[in-house]
């Protein structure tokens, strides 16, 4: 692993949840905004550290800002249909060919700006971090989910399900301020029907969208050398 990756792991995968489980516990009495701004600037970081070691920073810039953008359009076109969005796909095809970082802040991102839509809350911190794990492990993975499409539709699948396992948390733990496992089955058994649609939209429209999105985000990345490669990376 580079040191970038070992970075961007520490943030991903130990700071930002931190964060977000110490504003819904210990710093409940702290408005929710703080810890979602928290994770905001936390998830930037190690982009930009990727950032300043690419050529074409502006170019690569745009684009995540277009794909951010179109994640958010994405999920309150759908808003009349609970579960049923386009979000996550968004959020892999970027980190397949951006990068985990990428992917992760693109995730993020979109989680806290489509919530000005769908509603803020102590559950944002936790849609930030789900969606940019989401998108960070695609990236990771980017050379094996490119190229086979049902291996791509299955991992969107499974992240379906583990993100409703995070939300399930966050909603077990905001209630009472603590984790109640026998709360936390039945949540997650009321919730299985959400489940299992979110799970199911993520593959079709990985299904939809793959091929004639991931076609352009790959002539744009062989255009201006973009693609995640080990000698980027360096």
């Amino acid at each position: 692993m580079t040191k970038r990756t070992v970075l961007s792991c520490l943030f991903f995968l130990l700071l930002i949840p931190l964060t977000a489980v110490l504003g819904l516990t210990v710093f409940r009495d702290v408005k929710w905004v703080v810890w979602s701004l928290m994770a905001a600037v936390l998830s930037i970081v190690p982009f930009i550290v990727s950032f300043e070691k690419r050529e074409h920073n502006l170019t690569l810039l745009v684009l995540i800002a277009a794909m951010v953008a179109l994640s958010v359009g994405g999920r309150i076109l759908f808003y009349i249909l609970p579960g049923f969005k386009p979000i996550t796909a968004m959020v892999i095809l970027t980190a397949l060919y951006f990068g985990p970082e990428a992917g992760y802040m693109t995730g993020s991102l979109a989680a806290l700006l489509s919530n000005f839509y769908f509603g803020q809350g102590p559950w944002t911190p936790f849609q930030m971090a789900a969606w940019g794990l989401i998108g960070f492990f695609a990236g990771l993975l980017h050379a094996r989910l490119q190229k086979n499409t049902p291996l791509c539709c299955a991992y969107g699948a499974v992240v379906g399900v583990l993100y409703s396992l995070i939300l399930n948390f966050q909603h077990t733990v905001g209630v009472r301020g603590t984790f109640v496992w026998d709360e936390y089955v039945a949540v997650t058994v009321a919730s299985l029907g959400f489940t299992a649609v979110y799970a199911v939209s993520n593959v079709v429209f990985l299904l939809l969208l793959k091929k004639p999105v991931g076609r352009i985000l790959e002539r744009v990345t062989l255009k201006y050398g973009l693609a995640p490669t080990p000698e980027k990376e360096k």
